[in-house]
Formats: structure tokens, C-alpha cells, sequence
């Protein structure tokens, strides 16, 4: 006896959940529309008209016209870089093979770190581009302390960042070379410290490459849009952050805490880890903080491109959390410590 089922209608959910045929998977007994990206900016484009009064008048306080100055000054300076960054970066990781950078590197693991290291100039982009080349240079058979020493170099010493660094400071070229030499320095010894006592049960890696199965023109504007998007989001998150501490926050506590050296490193060290700014930019958000030392602001750009939020997240993805939880801190602590030796010599 044959049993049958009822058919559903063309384009709907099965009732297991199982994707329909517009590709959307419905959970049973869930029906009715759910927030996206653009029903929420409609609601926010419809809660400005309505409130457009209110929304004018707050506007045209000193206070908001500070905080719009900064803020329109720190992305406008950004973007060019930014968006740069992204082609660039997404060039190089669709049409030059992670096999290449594996015949490239000595194959003496202590002699692979530097060179490692100094091969973060070739990769023009974020950290958040260097995660997912970091984890295939591990697949390829790079040992993990150079793909480490790689992963920490390539968001700070690629020629996009130092550029857009010398153009932030001006009157300071001496920030670019400790921003070069200090993360360097770092990417080496965590390099180093993870040949000498790092275990491989501590890292996970994806089965698979991060854009199987598409073309590479498809991968490449793929990957231009994901990272336009993420980057250019944390960039305003960070450009919005700045402002308001420029704008808002008392002038005495700034001071205070400029006044004191060892105050002003932390302060802008654990910043620069939770703005999660792009590397890209982060050296206008740093500029725009006038109140710190130089030596400050070098924390906070060599601190940054190493480990904030999302590279965490990110890392944790990649490697596992395992990983992430034994190297976040690690490189916390040794970018502090390679910014306050960079910024004794050279600043």
C-alpha cells in the first residue's frame, strides 16, 4: 500500500523545515516577515522623517557639530585607503595561490618567521583579510609559527597602511617607522614563542577553502563585498566612537589620562581593541586624538591590527577557541610591550 503525501504549494517552506524552492527555510510553525538589512534602514529612514524636528535641533547643537566635524573628517580620510585595501587584498588572495607564499619561505621553521614576517608587505589589505590566508597557509604545509608571525605583519606593515599612516601623521614620518618596526618585532617573537611552546591539538582548521566552488571572478567581487561591508562598518563604528570621545567626554579625563604615560598606553591600547577599527583607518582615528603621547598612539596602531574584537571572532573561527583564548592575550601583552621599546628608540 503506497502512502502519499500532500503536496505543498509551489515556492513554500516544507513543513520539516527544509528549504523551499526560493531557498528560504522556514522553521515549523513559524511564519510572518523577520528584520533584515534593508527593512531596517527603512525604519530608521522612516523614524527620521517623522522625528525630523527634534532630529534637526539636536543637530545643531556645539556639541553635534563637533562630534559631525570629526566624524565626516575621520572617514572621508579613511575611505580612499579602505576601499583600496579591499581590491587589493581580495586580488591577492583569488589569483595568487596560497602554494606560492609555501615554496617562498625557508624551510627551516626559526628562519621562516622573519621571512614570514617581512611577506606581510605583499598582502595590501586588513586583518581581516590575513586570518583566512593565515589558516591556508597552515592547510599548504607552512609550519604555524611563520603563518602566525605572517597573520600579526600583514594587517600593519603592507604599504596601504604605512601610506595611509605617513599621510594621518604629517610632521611625525618617525610614527611609520616604529609602526613598521614595532609590529614587526612583534609578529617575529610571537612567532618564535609559538615554535617553542606551541601545541598543534591547540589549533582547528576549516576542511575547506574559503571560496570553493565559485569562480574566480565570483570570489573576487565575493570577497570585495564582504569585506567592503564589514570594513567599512567597523570604520564608521570607529570613526562614531572617536568623535564622541572627542566631543563628549570631559576634557580633564582625556588630560588625565594623557598626563599619565603608563595610564595613556592602556588606555588607548584596550581602544584600540574594542573600536575593532580596520587597519586601514585606524591611523586617522589615532591622529585625531591629540591629547596623547606619541608613544600612546604607537600602542594603539600596533596593538590594533594584532588582536581586537572581530579578529578575535575571527580567530576563534579559523584556529578554534582554544586558540584565540591562548593568543589573544599572549599578543596583547606583547604589543604593549613591543610599542613602549619601539617608541623608546625611535620616538
Amino acid at each position: 500500500m503506497a502512502i502519499t503525501e500532500k503536496a505543498a504549494p509551489p515556492g513554500a517552506a516544507p513543513e520539516d523545515g527544509t528549504p523551499g524552492a526560493d531557498g528560504t527555510r522556514t522553521p515549523p510553525g513559524q511564519e510572518g516577515w523577520h528584520l533584515n538589512s534593508p527593512l531596517a534602514l527603512t525604519l530608521l529612514l522612516l523614524v527620521v522623517v517623522v522625528f525630523q524636528g527634534p532630529v534637526r535641533g539636536a543637530l545643531s547643537t556645539p556639541v553635534m557639530q563637533s562630534w559631525m566635524t570629526v566624524f565626516v573628517a575621520v572617514v572621508v580620510q579613511a575611505l580612499p585607503f579602505l576601499v583600496l585595501g579591499v581590491l587589493l587584498s581580495a586580488a591577492i588572495a583569488v589569483f595568487v595561490p596560497p602554494s606560492f607564499f609555501a615554496r617562498a619561505l625557508p624551510g627551516h621553521p626559526a628562519l621562516a618567521v622573519p621571512v614570514a614576517g617581512l611577506a606581510g608587505v605583499v598582502l595590501p589589505g586588513c586583518e581581516c583579510a590575513s586570518v583566512p590566508v593565515a589558516g591556508a597557509l597552515v592547510r599548504r604545509g607552512v609550519t604555524p609559527a611563520a603563518a602566525i608571525a605572517f597573520l600579526l605583519s600583514a594587517p600593519a606593515i603592507n604599504p596601504i597602511v604605512l601610506t595611509a599612516t605617513a599621510v594621518a601623521f604629517p610632521r611625525n614620518p618617525e610614527m611609520v617607522v616604529g609602526r613598521f618596526a614595532g609590529s614587526l618585532l612583534v609578529a617575529c617573537a610571537m612567532g618564535w614563542l609559538w615554535q617553542r611552546i606551541g601545541r598543534t591539538d591547540w589549533l582547528r582548521l576549516p576542511a575547506h577553502a574559503h571560496h570553493e566552488g565559485e569562480t574566480k571572478g565570483e570570489a573576487f567581487w565575493s570577497s570585495v563585498r564582504h569585506d567592503t561591508m564589514q570594513a567599512g562598518g567597523f570604520l564608521v563604528l570607529g570613526a562614531m566612537a572617536a568623535a564622541t570621545l572627542k566631543a563628549v567626554a570631559p576634557a580633564e579625563w582625556l588630560r588625565t589620562a594623557a598626563a599619565n604615560p603608563v595610564v595613556a598606553i592602556f588606555a588607548l591600547s584596550i581602544l584600540a581593541v574594542l573600536l575593532s577599527i580596520c587597519s586601514e583607518a585606524d591611523a586617522f582615528v589615532a591622529a585625531s586624538l591629540t591629547q596623547f603621547s606619541l608613544t600612546a598612539k604607537l600602542a594603539f596602531l600596533i596593538v590594533g591590527p594584532m588582536i581586537d574584537l572581530k579578529l578575535f571572532a575571527m580567530q576563534a573561527g579559523t584556529f578554534g577557541r582554544g586558540f584565540a583564548l591562548r593568543f589573544a592575550p599572549a599578543t596583547f601583552v606583547a604589543a604593549i610591550a613591543g610599542a613602549v621599546l619601539t617608541g623608546a628608540v625611535l620616538l
